[in-house]
């Protein structure tokens, strides 16, 4: 059993996105673990291992446009089902 079963990825694109405040914001707001917050001030890339990944869509829409989202169920995939 995991303890965070979705694998949340995306893109957010805007202007002024600082990484570290983004990924102190998700570290300290929400629930999960294998944080990446990493790009520059126009476009970063999130991957995050939660329970709630709407939450941190919810939260990344506010920062900017999102797209190339990605939530896969890594619990269905260890058990050899599509995520």
């Amino acid at each position: 059993m995991l303890d965070y079963k979705f694998d949340t990825q995306l893109l957010i694109e805007g202007t002024g996105l600082d990484e570290d405040a983004i990924d102190s914001y998700i570290s300290s707001h929400f629930d999960g673990d294998c944080l990446l917050a990493v790009g520059d001030e126009e476009l970063i890339k999130i991957h995050f291992h939660t329970n709630e990944p709407w939450k941190v869509l919810e939260y990344c829409a506010t920062l900017g446009e999102i797209h190339d989202i990605v939530v896969e169920n890594m619990e269905r995939q260890a058990n050899g089902l599509s995520g």
